[in-house]
């Protein structure tokens, strides 16, 4: 008998689950995620689960772990302060991909080198301008990403600079080369850096999840699960973080289709911070071919087919005052529930509020309150006036309003936020929920003081969002509603494009389409409904998805387990590696296998493809078992391009795809 152990650590809620021998789940439970210590959630939820289902912590034979820390980093746009080094490209190649942007003014080098198509060098190494560059940075950064013009042709360059970074400042190094065998080096170099960014955020997990469980005598391998639902190594997922993107969505999607059965259905699971929508075709979870979308970033990862939109319990409420009507809009952004932040100074919130609820007129700031983060990620590197705001804020729960007093302390308070050394609280789905009675999880008091505070404010037109919190808190659920169903019916209408020439966002808002939903009968009937089964996933879908599933005139599958989907997903998964390369062939009876060390020249095609398929084939065994598989099966795919030529048909260019599969290697119990 198997017992293992999921745990997802979402932005919200650590879950934890104990499934036996992948048919059963015999215990589930939550926690808090605590931000400033991971290790106190984790244990939490572990204590917790084993407890439930009165076992030992030796009886435990697997842990898996997914996380939307990753996911959520990028799509808050947080992460730590890294360096970029572009190898052989142009500051302009800075604005393809978003490359500039994703930089965020972090330092970056252009410096001389480079390959060809073919694999051949372009231009020699300046490895001076490189020490220089080290030396003035490396006190100043937490990792370097390095990228090269054709490097998945020839890797040689950044592999050398790899080796000297690594000498020079002893810091964490990211070859755009490792984490992806496609060219477009732009957004090589995006996913690199990225990768770089969020190296600090998951080995802090990960290093917490092994504490954990060596703490509580588990003594059970740890697997993490990649963005395309697959299971990865801990120690592979800390040299790969971003492979960890869309880990706790993919995750949900193998636990729907584990806890369902359902062959075809959309998946849409809700957390604090997004919400996540994907299509299950055939019981399988569709791979995108054009790399994982995580808020504004298009990386090279591959990862399951998902929307994932800043859509959650905690998503910020804006109040919208431009035009005559104004209204609500949701997210992105994640911030404390009000009645979440006063569980931690509930006599101070509770005061301050009430004198909200009593001011003269409504300020922007009500219900907004600032906490650092604390623990052991002390702040670095900051301004003397973000220190300053840290000094004001010190130990305490305290008001935006009084802690930022001007336009330059709230720009400052923003790069505190990104940089994840301070917590916003605000008014969110999750305190509307509290105010209905929908949740009595933290101060509903505090909820409904914050929502008396916000539907005092005025929409464009002048009058009032809300008469009282109750109405509020309808207004806020009904937001909700709406967004999730947008969610819902672009991905359907992006799987039906062909059908369309318009894109999905703008079908989705087409007053027809809208006016089907609402069964239109005049002169014209319309109807409309989406056509598919939706899974709700997520401790708050019961709360909030019936209404959406009524709205769209769909059948909603809420199942018994759907709030530790993510968790069931962790531990009911297998090892899988993929590794592409290329065989390309610059002229005629030339053909060059582009191998890990270097390009090789062949005379015959099919010996260069014979060459690639036995490195590829080797390299994701050995990965396979290093990531902890066992009975590891390998497959390989050609895709082979050919052009006709005076009715020959020329080999151009082949792609070869090895994948490894296997199951996750547990611990035996006696």
């Amino acid at each position: 008998m198997a017992l293992n152990l999921g745990v997802d650590t979402g932005g919200t809620y650590t879950d934890a689950v104990i499934v036996r021998d992948e048919t059963e789940v015999i215990a589930t439970a939550k926690s808090l995620t605590t931000r400033h210590d991971l290790a106190e959630g984790i244990g939490s939820a572990i204590k917790a689960v084993i407890e439930a289902a009165d076992i030992g912590p030796h009886d435990i034979s697997l842990a898996a772990l997914s996380t939307t820390l990753a996911t959520n980093a990028l799509v808050e746009n947080q992460g730590e302060r890294v360096a970029l080094i572009y190898i052989g490209f142009t500051d302009s190649d800075l604005d393809r991909s978003g490359l500039r942007e994703a930089l965020k003014g972090d330092p970056c080098l252009i410096m001389n080198g480079g390959h060809n198509h073919d694999g051949s060098e372009s231009t020699p190494l300046d490895l001076a301008a490189l020490q220089v560059f080290l030396d003035s940075q490396r006190t100043l950064v937490t990792g370097f990403a390095i990228a090269s013009r054709f490097a998945t042709r020839n890797s040689a360059h950044e592999r050398e600079v790899a080796a000297m970074v690594s000498d020079m400042t002893d810091l964490p190094v990211s070859c755009s080369h490792q984490l992806s065998a496609k060219l477009n080096g732009p957004k090589r170099a995006l996913t690199a850096l990225l990768n770089a960014r969020l190296i600090g955020t998951i080995d802090r997990l990960i290093a917490k999840a092994h504490t954990v469980l060596e703490d509580l005598g588990i003594n059970a391998p740890l697997m993490v699960v990649r963005g395309d639902g697959a299971l990865m190594s801990a120690q592979a997922a800390r040299a790969h973080p971003i492979e960890t993107i869309l880990s706790g969505p993919a995750a949900s999607l193998v636990g729907a289709r584990w806890l369902t059965g359902v062959d075809t259905a959309l998946v849409s699971d809700i957390g604090g911070t997004t919400t996540d929508v994907a299509l299950l075709r055939n019981g399988r979870p569709a791979i995108d071919p054009s790399g994982a979308h995580v808020g504004a970033f298009q990386t090279m990862v591959e990862a399951v087919a998902m929307r994932t939109t800043g859509l959650g319990g905690d998503s910020q409420v804006h109040v919208m005052t431009e035009g005559l009507q104004g209204g609500l809009n949701l997210g992105p952004k994640r911030v404390v529930p009000v009645s979440l932040m006063a569980t931690y100074d509930p006599e101070s919130i509770l005061r301050e509020l009430d004198l909200q609820t009593r001011s003269e007129a409504p300020s922007e700031h009500d219900g907004r309150f600032v906490r650092a983060v604390g623990g052991a990620m002390q702040p670095t590197g900051l301004s003397d006036r973000e220190a300053a705001l840290m000094d004001r804020i010190a130990d305490t729960v305290q008001p935006v309003g009084q802690i930022a007093r001007t336009r330059i302390d709230h720009r400052s308070l923003t790069q505190l936020i990104n940089r994840g050394f301070v917590q916003i609280s605000g008014v969110t789905p999750s305190d509307a929920a509290h105010v209905l009675g929908l949740l009595d999880t933290w101060h509903t008091e505090a909820a409904r003081l914050a929502l008396m505070s916000l539907a005092r404010r005025r929409q464009g037109n002048g009058q009032r969002l809300a008469q009282n919190p109750t109405d509020m808190a309808k207004f806020i659920v009904d937001r909700l509603t709406a967004q999730t169903m947008s969610s819902l019916v672009e991905a359907a209408f992006q799987e039906d494009a062909n059908a369309f020439d318009s894109p999905p966002e703008a079908l989705a808002k087409h007053e027809l389409f809208h006016a089907g939903l609402n069964q239109h009968r005049g002169l014209v009937a319309l109807s409309a409904h989406l056509n598919v089964s939706v899974v709700g996933l997520g401790a708050s879908a019961p709360t909030y998805y019936p209404a959406v599933g009524e709205r769209l005139g769909c059948k909603m599958l809420l199942p018994e387990h759907a709030g530790v989907a993510n968790a069931i997903g962790a531990v009911v998964g297998r090892v899988t590696l993929r590794k592409s390369g290329t065989v390309t062939s610059p002229s005629d009876g030339c053909y060059v296998a582009h191998l890990i060390q270097g390009p090789i020249t062949f005379s015959e095609p099919e010996e260069a493809l014979r060459a690639l398929e036995a490195e590829l084939r080797q390299t994701v065994a050995e990965q396979a078992k290093n990531s902890g598989a066992v009975d590891i099966q390998t497959t390989v795919s050609r895709d082979l391009q050919t052009a006709q030529i005076e009715s020959r048909s020329m080999f151009v260019q082949a792609t070869l795809t090895a994948e490894a599969t296997g199951r996750p290697q547990i611990t035996r119990q006696p």
